[in-house]
């Protein structure tokens, strides 16, 4: 089953690189009274998602904090050494975007937003998307159709849509 407006996030466990290594981070803790905007990529440094979704998150980050938004968070499946030095070297890291690691692939699945690329070296990757979630419920959701664009999901469309 694939995750719809007005559903309640599953609970998983992310992972983020702190001071002392990784560190869990639990998706309901994340969300629970707080205004969060959610987007996924196939891939840290894969084409689309390094020159195109992050960085348009980048650009809208201070527009969709004025609007409300608490923490914009990027989720990918790689683990979070990865995520952690693809947020330095797109700039996310400092706009202060949240670069979290969905290593097993656990919360994409039970999103039910999973997809394989074999050609490409994807298995079990995570649809791209974007969501916002108040209170640990989906109010937008914006799933892209093919995996190498990013036109619904990017920030601008985010934005346009609160």
């Amino acid at each position: 089953m694939t995750i719809s407006v007005g559903d309640k996030l599953p609970e998983a466990t992310l992972t983020r690189l702190g001071d002392k290594g990784p560190e869990p981070v639990s998706v309901s803790e994340l969300t629970a009274g707080r205004k969060v905007v959610i987007f996924a990529v196939p891939g840290a440094f894969t084409p689309t998602c390094h020159s195109a979704h992050v960085p348009s998150f980048i650009r809208t980050k201070d527009a969709l904090v004025e609007k409300g938004v608490d923490e914009i968070i990027c989720v990918s499946v790689n683990d979070p050494f990865v995520m952690k030095a693809w947020g330095e070297a797109t700039g996310a890291s400092k706009a202060g975007i949240s670069m979290l690691a969905d290593g097993t692939g656990s919360y994409s699945q039970a999103l039910g937003l999973t997809f394989d690329a074999p050609p490409a070296g994807l298995i079990g990757r995570s649809k791209r998307y974007a969501m916002l979630a108040e209170d640990g419920v989906v109010k937008v959701l914006h799933l892209e159709e093919a995996p190498g664009t990013c036109e619904v999901s990017g920030g601008e469309a985010m934005l346009n849509a609160l």
